[in-house]
């Protein structure tokens, strides 16, 4: 059985001069970063592929946008890592002009514990 390698985001070089690599739970834990603050249409050959988040820390804060983008980015979560994890539950909350998403979520592979990560961007 080939063995998958998990090139670390944001990308780096390690110590063998290499692609610098990382651990299954910290991989899926970058690649929720990824989707959450990469904007749909950045990607050439993935047009679909993001959540757009970022545009977001200007947007007046309300129930009703709160509850949309916690919608968009589940579906998000589920459609381009659903073979990866188990979404649990996703906050969003902005203040000012700082963003703050934390996802829970259950790995797929290995023991399936329950993680939650926060991630957070500024304008």
């Amino acid at each position: 059985m080939k063995r998958s390698v998990n090139i670390r985001y944001p990308y780096g070089v390690g110590r063998n001069g290499a692609s610098a690599v990382t651990d299954e739970a910290s991989h899926v834990e970058q690649m929720i970063e990824q989707l959450l603050f990469t904007a749909p249409g950045e990607r050439v050959m993935r047009p679909t592929f993001g959540c757009g988040l970022r545009q977001l820390i200007f947007e007046p804060n309300g129930d009703l946008l709160a509850a949309a983008t916690q919608m968009s980015v589940q579906g998000s979560l589920q459609q381009w890592l659903g073979n990866r994890i188990d979404v649990i539950n996703v906050e969003i909350a902005a203040t000012d002009s700082r963003l703050d998403v934390t996802v829970t979520y259950a790995l797929r592979a290995g023991s399936g514990d329950e993680r939650t990560s926060t991630f957070s961007r500024t304008a």
